[in-house]
């Protein structure tokens, strides 16, 4: 049986201390490469596969785009949306079903209650139940039934692996990553995702940046659009205050979550780090991504340290800041 990574390839990447005691190490795998896809850096094992989770949004997006359906810029960045079912974000995964006619019925996405405080607090009192439009992934479920639309495929089975858009995604993923996909598994929402080494996923997204016009599937126009809208509109990515859309919008880096503690960055040059926390913690994910990418010259110190503060690194006790989570190399 294929593993994301052994503890013996894989090197600690945080610690959490509380008041000067360390309560909990974080192992795993950290690595970034330039524009052309060469590593730059590197800690644990880059070559250790692993699921993207939400992260390989950015590469089911090139297959959905490669259809040629067109988006709004908040729309498209709806598509990469790993959000918490906020209601602005709920509204625009209705906006998005409209533009093909379909309703919420046609979702394939798993249900879900809202995380989004707020929402969840609206449904109770509605004495609402879980939907699957408020599942993190709607957005892209959304997105994926007009590519289907577009193309004249079936819409009622199109998160089989075998239908023809997720072999269209299946082909951008392998054309992008230069792999053959090794696994793949039912990811939460019910769709596809394909098992890759780490840094092919980071690779992938390098070259989705650099692409040109002889890419296929229309990658190049597909990935400028979806960037820049990703960055006009970080909040759509995530929501406000979480990590990814945080950095996209104090740093100007497209940014990427994934469960299981799984993070990308890519910044606009194209220089992109991937991490694999070992145990799924994703709260360490962004700060160990964010260091790797200093210590390969890519960020500035004083721009890491303005920002890790806002990054839920810091640990309370009694109400009081006692101690930090902290990257160890």
């Amino acid at each position: 049986m294929a593993e994301t990574g052994s503890v013996a390839t894989s090197e600690e990447l945080a610690v959490l201390v509380r008041n000067d005691f360390i309560e909990s190490r974080h192992a795993g795998s950290v690595v970034v490469v330039n524009p052309q896809g060469d590593v730059i850096f590197s800690k644990g094992d880059p070559s250790a596969l692993v699921f993207p989770r939400s992260a390989m949004k950015l590469f089911q997006a090139m297959g959905i785009f490669s259809t040629g359906i067109n988006l709004s810029p908040e729309h498209t960045a709806l598509a990469t949306s790993s959000h918490t079912g906020s209601a602005a974000h709920v509204e625009m995964v209705r906006e998005v079903l409209s533009l093909g006619g379909f309703t919420e019925a046609d979702l394939r996405c798993a249900t879900e209650w809202p995380v989004n405080k707020e929402m969840l607090k609206q449904v109770y009192k509605a004495d609402g139940s879980a939907l699957p439009i408020y599942h993190c992934c709607s957005g892209k479920h959304a997105a994926m039934l007009l590519a289907c639309q577009a193309e004249g495929w079936p819409t009622d089975n199109y998160t089989d692996p075998s239908h023809p858009l997720q072999l269209r995604i299946l082909e951008a993923v392998e054309y992008l990553t230069g792999e053959t996909v090794p696994a793949t598994a039912v990811d939460g929402c019910g769709a596809p995702v394909h098992a890759m080494p780490l840094v092919a996923l980071a690779r992938g997204v390098a070259r989705m940046r650099s692409a040109n016009e002889t890419a296929p599937m229309n990658i190049a126009s597909s990935a400028q659009k979806l960037f820049s809208s990703m960055i006009e509109h970080p909040w759509v990515v995530g929501d406000h205050g979480e990590p990814d859309t945080l950095i996209m919008e104090e740093l100007g880096f497209a940014a990427k979550s994934g469960y299981e503690g799984v993070f990308l960055v890519s910044t606009p040059d194209g220089t992109t780090v991937a991490t694999k926390i070992l145990d799924g913690n994703l709260r360490t994910a962004p700060i160990v991504a964010l260091q790797a990418l200093m210590r390969a010259g890519a960020l500035e110190q004083s721009a890491l340290d303005a920002l890790t503060p806002r990054l839920h690194t810091e640990v309370y006790g009694g109400g009081k800041v006692v101690g930090q989570l902290k990257t160890t190399f």
